[in-house]
């Protein structure tokens, strides 16, 4: 799980929820790319982050955007965050005996614009957190960061930067992660998203 490095945290606010990641791709030390990508809209008020080896990163979100499409013309509805979870963590475990060597954090918005995250283990042990979730190599720091940031019912703008500055202290503390940092806020309204500088050394 430390091969690639990672880090991702989602927080919840007052009718809306966030998810962030740092930038970096690595080969265990040595840095390969420092624009990867590793938080995915799955609908317009959901995103899932994938904090892992990059190759499985890559496989799953294609699957998982099959099975969303799948599920979309069948049920002929976009499927809500809590089931979209579910779905993931069904996945996951029909692949435990060679598991994808990924921890999900999903974010959104529920139809009531209620925020929902959740995070899971390699075979899809599905962890509901509280108010913020944590994933990747920093994930140490993230709790830490976080438990001393996080206050209740944040306005969108409070919790961007409540959950910015939470991110770029945790992976100022870990070399497997960081070079930047990519911030989505999920309102009701729409899906704020915002590009954050960080130490590159």
């Amino acid at each position: 799980m430390e091969y690639n490095g990672s880090a991702i945290v989602a927080m919840k606010g007052k009718n809306c929820v966030a998810i962030a990641t740092d930038k970096r791709l690595g080969q265990r030390q040595m840095t390969i790319d420092t624009d990867f990508e590793k938080v995915f809209p799955i609908t317009e008020r959901t995103y899932i982050g994938l904090a892992g080896l990059a190759t499985d990163v890559k496989t799953l979100h294609d699957r998982l955007r099959m099975r969303v499409n799948l599920y979309k013309h069948r049920e002929e509805r976009v499927i809500e965050p809590n089931t979209f979870a579910n779905l993931v963590s069904h996945m996951l475990y029909e692949h435990r005996f060679g598991s994808y060597f990924v921890q999900p954090v999903i974010a959104g918005l529920n139809k009531n614009d209620q925020p929902f995250i959740c995070s899971m283990d390699t075979i899809g042990c599905i962890d509901l957190g509280g108010n913020f979730i944590v994933s990747g190599t920093a994930a140490e720091n993230l709790y830490g960061t976080c438990e001393s940031l996080w206050e209740p019912d944040l306005e969108p703008e409070e919790l961007f930067e409540t959950i910015s500055q939470a991110l770029l202290n945790a992976v100022d503390r870990d070399a497997m992660s960081g070079w930047g940092a990519v911030v989505r806020i999920i309102t009701p309204s729409g899906i704020i998203t915002r590009d954050l500088k960080s130490r590159m050394d």
